[in-house]
């Protein structure tokens, strides 16, 4: 008997799995004005597939995937965001721990559809300064960023027109 491996097998479900859940929360959104918890989950996929990383199962590690650069392993966590066309605030990514458990975040930007736009790729480095930056700021909830500032210290690595900008990661795990 030749049984494909899983991850082969499960590859066409799981796309077609992901493309009715960016359909469902897009239709659930024009409907009731709310939003379904489902980005996190959808930027975990999209990032791994596009940037050909490992995803983590065990979420309490602190990261979602893995790469490699110059021979080394990189802990990536992932946070995504839905920028909606009639949305009135500026949209936040929460809160960002630089707790050691991760090396660099990769954000995605996603349209009304749940279709991923842009990535952006900052270090941990990155976001240290950024956030000690921010710190004299009195009223700003410690270890929140929002989009437009993570795109500011962030480097872009992928667009909906180009795809990947260039490697990031010598060697891609899978």
């Amino acid at each position: 008997m030749n049984k494909k491996p899983e991850s082969q097998m499960d590859l066409y479900s799981i796309d077609k799995l992901m493309h009715e859940t960016r359909q469902l929360a897009a239709k659930y959104h024009q409907t009731t004005g709310n939003t379904l918890p489902v980005t996190g989950e959808i930027a975990r996929y999209d990032v791994a597939k596009a940037l050909n990383l490992k995803l983590i199962d065990d979420q309490t590690l602190g990261f979602d995937a893995l790469g490699e650069a110059d021979g080394q392993e990189v802990r990536i966590l992932i946070k995504g965001r839905v920028i909606f066309e009639n949305s009135r605030s500026s949209a936040r990514i929460g809160q960002v721990k630089p707790d050691g458990r991760w090396d660099d975040v990769v954000l995605v930007l996603f349209d009304d559809n749940y279709e991923p736009i842009e990535m952006y790729l900052a270090t941990t480095e990155d976001i240290v300064a950024a956030l000690e930056n921010k710190s004299e700021s009195k009223n700003k909830k410690r270890g929140a960023m929002s989009v437009a500032q993570f795109k500011i210290i962030g480097q872009l690595v992928w667009t909906q027109e180009a795809g990947l900008e260039q490697e990031i990661w010598d060697n891609h795990s899978n």
